[in-house]
């Protein structure tokens, strides 16, 4: 087996909470250690928070996190997710590079894997990408996952905690609480929490 970088993101379909990306270098090395690691949506809330303690203790790996004041602001002045998203993998990339040199990448195909080769190429970066349809099932990838889904969820309950109440995750029962958020700290505050490019944006706001 190849060692190979893999790269995920947690957080671009919640409302509240931030935009996290995370890439785990994994080699034969550390297939021993990383049993029991899988895509992060088959995992519960716990056991990714667990996993991810296991992935930070063997493996070379980067995770950034974007927090909901700086994703808006990026958001307004790039009005496009993917470009946002490419950005954010291509230097959760470089800088695992820096920490374990290898030459195969694989990440997600999400929209636009033009987007995430072009970033790394202008930083230098000659890697062998390979963007896949559920690259989740490869090792390398399901540890990237694990991690970003732990650190959102780690941030998502400190900034609930923050402003005093439960900021719950996804995108469908969230206007009530975005609500409550607005009628307790203002309109104007609501871009500390939550991505205010969702279309729940128009409706929460929509009364106030």
């Amino acid at each position: 087996m190849e060692a190979r970088i893999g790269v995920d993101e947690s957080g671009k379909g919640d409302y509240f909470g931030p935009l996290v990306i995370a890439a785990c270098c994994v080699g034969p090395e550390h297939e021993a250690e990383l049993r029991g690691v899988k895509d992060c949506k088959k995992l519960t809330d716990i056991q990714a928070i667990q996993l991810a303690g296991v992935i930070k203790l063997h493996c070379p790996h980067t995770v950034i996190c974007i927090g909901p004041a700086k994703y808006n602001e990026l958001y307004a002045k790039l009005l496009n997710l993917n470009k946002l998203l490419a950005w954010g993998h291509a230097r959760a990339i470089e800088d695992t590079l820096e920490k374990s040199p290898v030459e195969l990448v694989i990440s997600d195909q999400f929209a636009n894997p033009a987007g995430l080769r072009q970033a790394l190429f202008e930083r230098g970066k000659t890697v062998r990408l390979e963007s896949r349809v559920r690259a989740e099932s490869d090792l390398a990838v399901a540890a990237a996952s694990v991690l970003a889904r732990a650190e959102f969820l780690t941030r998502l309950k400190r900034l609930g905690e923050e402003f005093g109440m439960t900021l719950p995750k996804g995108a469908t029962v969230v206007i009530g609480p975005a609500k409550q958020f607005v009628a307790r700290h203002g309109p104007d505050r609501l871009g500390e929490v939550a991505k205010l490019h969702f279309k729940t944006t128009q409706q929460v706001l929509g009364g106030f």
